[in-house]
C-alpha cells in the first residue's frame, strides 16, 4: 500500500473542503463502479485546479436516492454495519417516533438487532479508490458513532452509551491503516445537545485515536435538504471541543451569529482552527473580496496564527456544480489574496 501524500505545510492558511461534491448527472444517469472513479477523479481535479489544498473524494460513492437529505452520511454507514437491519417495519417506525429524539427523521436508518460488527462495511476499499485519483493530498470523511447512534432504533444494547460505544469500536478498527493524509470525523447533531458532550467526545476519541495520521472534527448545526436543524452555539461546547483529540477543527461559521466567532478564541491553542467562510446555504456565490474580509475579521476576534484552515461551512451536495465549483474558486482566490499572494 503506497504512503498517502502529506498535507501541505504552507501557506499557512489552508483551503480545504468537508466532504461532498454534487454527484455529476452522468453519474447519476448512468452508475457503474467505472463511472464513480471517473468522477471521483475529476471533483478531485475540479478542487485542485480551483486552488484547493486539501480537498476530499466528494463521497460519491455514497450518495443514495432513497436518502437524498443527508448525502449518504448515515445510510451508508448503517447499511453495511453488522448488527443493523435496514428492513424496516411499522413497529420499528412507531418505536422509533416515540423516542422523540429526532424530529427531522421519519423513521431509523435501521434497528440494532445484535452485537454491532464489521459486517460488509469496508472504508478501507473506499478510501484505496480515492487515493488512486487523488493526485496528491486528500481527506477522508467518517461520520461520528453519536451521530448514527442518533439516527438508529436500538433493540439489542439498551443502553444509548454502550450502542454509541459500539459504533465507536467498528468505525476504530474499520479508520486503521487509511491511506488517506487526513481523517475527519463529522457530526451535525451534537451541537443541539450539548448535555451529551462527555460520551461523544469518549466515542469520537476512540475512533480518532485509532488512526494513524493527521485528523479533524468537522461541526454544523445541521444541513438537512439544506436546513439549520439544531439550535444552540459554540459556546456552549467550548469544553467538549477542547477535549477532542484532534488536530484540528472544521467549523460551521459563515451562517452563523459572530458571538459563535468570538467563542472560538476560548479553544486550547493546541487544536487548530478551520473557519467556515462560504455559506453552502445558499446559491449566492461569495467574491473574493468577501471571503478575504471574513478571514480577517476572524482572526482578529480569535488571533493571528489561529487560523489553520478556511472551507465552506458543510458539504456541497445540495447546490448545483455550476455554483460549488464557483465557491471554491471564490474561497482560494479570497485566501490568497489576504495572504497577499499573488
Amino acid at each position: 500500500m503506497s504512503t498517502p501524500a502529506s498535507i501541505p505545510g504552507s501557506p499557512r492558511i489552508l483551503t480545504t473542503t468537508v466532504g461532498s461534491y454534487p454527484v455529476p448527472d452522468w453519474l447519476s444517469a448512468l452508475p457503474s463502479e467505472q463511472a464513480v472513479i471517473d468522477a471521483t477523479r475529476v471533483i478531485f481535479d475540479t478542487q485542485r485546479q480551483a486552488g484547493i489544498d486539501l480537498p476530499t473524494d466528494g463521497e460519491l460513492y455514497r450518495f443514495d436516492v432513497n436518502h437524498p437529505d443527508t448525502n449518504g452520511m448515515i445510510e451508508y454507514f448503517t447499511g453495511s454495519m453488522g448488527g443493523c437491519d435496514s428492513g424496516i417495519g411499522r413497529a420499528d417506525t412507531e418505536a422509533f417516533a416515540a423516542k422523540r429524539e429526532m424530529g427531522f427523521r421519519a423513521k431509523p436508518a435501521a434497528v440494532v438487532r445484535e452485537a454491532l460488527h464489521g459486517g460488509g462495511l469496508n472504508l478501507i476499499e473506499d478510501c484505496r479508490r480515492a487515493g488512486s485519483v487523488a493526485g496528491g493530498a486528500f481527506k477522508f470523511t467518517v461520520t461520528s458513532p453519536y451521530m448514527l447512534a442518533r439516527t438508529l432504533l436500538d433493540t439489542h444494547y439498551g443502553d444509548f452509551a454502550a450502542l454509541t460505544m459500539g459504533i465507536a469500536e467498528v468505525l476504530a478498527e474499520q479508520v486503521k491503516g487509511l491511506p488517506c493524509s487526513c481523517l475527519q470525523v463529522d457530526e451535525a447533531n451534537i451541537p443541539g445537545n450539548p448535555g451529551d458532550g462527555p460520551l461523544a467526545a469518549e466515542t469520537m476519541n476512540r475512533v480518532l485515536d485509532a488512526f494513524d495520521g493527521p485528523t479533524a472534527v468537522h461541526f454544523c448545526f445541521g444541513n438537512y435538504g439544506g436546513q439549520t436543524i439544531q439550535a444552540g452555539n459554540w459556546k456552549a461546547l467550548i469544553d467538549f471541543l477542547n477535549s477532542l483529540h484532534t488536530d484540528h477543527l472544521v467549523l460551521e461559521l459563515a451562517h452563523r451569529p459572530d458571538s459563535d466567532l468570538e467563542a472560538l478564541a476560548e479553544i486550547d491553542p493546541k487544536i487548530g482552527l478551520g473557519i467556515g467562510v462560504v455559506d453552502i446555504k445558499v446559491n449566492h456565490v461569495e467574491t473574493a473580496d468577501q471571503i478575504a474580509a471574513r478571514i480577517e475579521k476572524a482572526e482578529q476576534r480569535v488571533g493571528e496564527g489561529r487560523i489553520k484552515y478556511v472551507h465552506p461551512d458543510c458539504g456541497f451536495w445540495m447546490l448545483k456544480r455550476s455554483i460549488a465549483d464557483r465557491k471554491i474558486e471564490a474561497l482560494a482566490a479570497g485566501r490568497d489574496k489576504y495572504l497577499g499572494i499573488s
